[in-house]
C-alpha cells in the first residue's frame, strides 16, 4: 500500500477487518517492520485519539516517531502558490513538504475543512500536495472530506458487536453549537456501503451530504423512522454542504439529540460517535454512560486501525 485516503486504499474489507483482529490479540507481531523507520506526524489541527493511537500504532511497529503540530511548531506556511509572500506566512508548502520528507519514510496529515471555499476543501489541496511533493507514503489523519482511519476503527467495531450478518447501522445527524466538517459522516458513509451493511441517513433537510458518498442509501428526514429497528446508531453532527449555505449552521434543534426514548425505538442498538462529544446536545448522558453504548470500544479501535495502515504502509515501502 502506497497511500491510505479512502476506503478504496484498504482493499478487501473482510481481509482488513481479519488482519485488524489478528493484530489486536498480538499488537507486536510486526515489530520488526518499523525497526529504523521514521513516522512524522502533521496536525494542521487539534486532535486527541488521532495523535494518540497513531503514536501507539507507530510503537507497536518499532517505528521512530516525530510529531509537529504545525501552527504551534513550525513557520507559519503558504499554501497558495502565484502568491507574493510579504504576509505572515515566512514559508511556503512547496519548500517545507519535501524538506519534512527528507527525515522520514512516512507522513500522516491532519487537515480539516476550512470552510471558506468548497472548491479548496473538496479538491484536498493540502494532503494532495503531500502526496504529490513529499517522496514518502502519505495517509490521512483526516482531511477536509474524509476520515478513514476513524471510519476503519469504526468498521472493526461493528464487526466485534454484530449479532447478525447484514445489521441496519443508522448515521444520524445531531444538534451541535458550532458548524462542523463532513469528513466523519462522509468518510462513515463511504465505508458503510462498501460493507454493504443494511444502512440509513437520517438529518434534517437542509444538511444533506455529497452524493459521491451517499449514493443510493435512503435518506430518512424523519429520525424516529430510520431509528426503528436499528443495531448500531451512530450520531455526528455536519455543516451544510451544499451551496449557498456551505460550512453553516441551519439548525440546532434539540429534538435530535439521542436520547433513551429515541434508542427505545431500535432493536436494542448500540450506540457509536467518534469522540469528543457534547453530551446533551448530541447524546444524553444516560445514552452515552449505558451499557450499549461502545465508544470507547470504538476509541480503543483506533490503535488497530492505524496498526494495520502503518503495517501496509511499511510493507509498500519494499514492494
Amino acid at each position: 500500500m502506497k497511500q491510505f485516503t479512502t476506503v478504496n486504499d484498504i482493499g478487501d474489507l473482510g481481509a482488513a477487518v481479519a488482519e485488524a483482529l489478528t493484530i489486536k490479540k498480538d499488537r507486536f507481531a510486526y515489530k520488526h517492520l518499523g525497526t529504523d523507520k521514521t513516522l512524522l506526524m502533521l496536525f494542521f489541527n487539534s486532535s486527541l485519539r488521532t495523535r494518540l493511537s497513531t503514536q501507539k500504532a507507530a510503537m507497536n511497529l518499532g517505528m521512530n516517531v516525530i510529531v509537529l503540530d504545525v501552527n504551534q511548531g513550525a513557520w507559519k506556511l503558504e499554501t497558495e502558490r502565484g502568491v507574493i509572500m510579504d504576509g505572515d506566512c515566512p514559508e511556503h508548502l512547496l519548500e517545507a513538504i519535501p524538506v519534512m520528507g527528507c527525515y522520514c519514510d512516512i507522513i500522516g496529515v491532519r487537515s480539516f475543512a476550512r470552510f471558506e471555499s468548497k472548491e479548496d476543501d473538496y479538491s484536498e489541496k493540502i494532503l494532495n500536495q503531500f502526496i504529490k511533493y513529499s517522496g514518502r507514503p502519505v495517509f490521512s489523519m483526516e482531511a477536509a472530506t474524509r476520515h478513514p482511519l476513524q471510519s476503519f476503527a469504526d468498521l472493526i467495531t461493528i464487526e466485534e458487536y454484530k449479532t447478525k450478518e447484514r445489521p441496519k447501522v443508522v448515521l444520524t445527524w445531531a444538534p451541535h453549537p458550532r458548524a462542523l466538517p463532513q469528513a466523519v459522516p462522509n468518510s462513515f458513509a463511504e465505508w458503510m456501503r462498501a460493507a454493504d451493511y443494511d444502512f440509513v441517513i437520517t438529518h434534517p433537510h437542509g444538511y444533506e451530504l455529497d452524493e459521491q458518498f451517499t449514493a443510493g442509501v435512503p435518506i430518512i428526514y424523519d429520525q424516529d423512522e430510520a431509528l426503528r429497528g436499528a443495531d448500531f446508531v451512530y450520531a455526528k453532527n455536519w455543516a451544510a454542504y451544499a451551496d449557498p449555505n456551505y460550512g453553516k449552521v441551519l439548525s440546532k434543534d434539540r429534538s435530535w439529540t439521542i436520547t433513551t426514548e429515541k434508542m427505545a425505538l431500535t432493536d436494542n442498538a448500540y450506540f457509536m460517535h467518534c469522540l469528543p462529544v457534547r453530551r446533551n446536545m448530541i447524546v444524553s448522558d444516560d445514552v452515552i454512560e449505558s451499557d450499549r453504548s461502545i465508544v470507547i470500544p470504538e476509541a480503543a479501535n483506533r490503535e488497530i486501525s492505524a496498526t494495520v495502515v502503518l503495517k501496509r504502509l511499511l510493507e509498500g515501502l519494499n514492494e
